[in-house]
């Protein structure tokens, strides 16, 4: 029988994936000018943003691990990084809420997705 997996924590897998990906591409294309002035202040804002950058990355990498393991501690480490990203960068806390609200969930359904997997191994 197929394991079963927590498309929420799918969700915000994808979700989170794909801000950081967002995240990358538009702070990295900031340094590509050759107005020297617009260069330092996208290299300004890249190092403000970096930490919220690094938070959102590792959180995405823990949702994808916890989805694929089940492990309820890893879906719980990327809903609180995903938090811990939101509050470091206040401005752009919007973005990571829907990941925040889906980790979370998906960590407390684990639960009953475990059990059921585990039941349905000893049958």
């Amino acid at each position: 029988m197929k394991k079963k997996r927590s498309k929420l924590l799918l969700i915000s897998a994808i979700i989170g994936t794909l801000y950081a990906i967002y995240l990358i591409v538009y702070f990295s294309s900031g340094m590509s000018s050759n107005d020297s002035a617009e260069v330092v202040g996208a290299a300004i804002a890249t190092a403000l943003v970096t930490p919220h950058m690094i938070l959102v990355i590792l959180a995405a990498i823990f949702n994808w691990v916890a989805y694929g393991t089940n492990k309820r501690g890893l879906a719980l480490t990327g809903g609180i990084l995903y938090s811990v990203a939101g509050v470091l960068f206040l401005l752009y806390i919007l973005f990571v809420v829907p990941s925040i609200v889906l980790s979370f969930v998906g960590f407390a359904k684990l639960k009953g997705i475990n059990e059921y997997n585990n039941t349905a191994i000893e049958q």
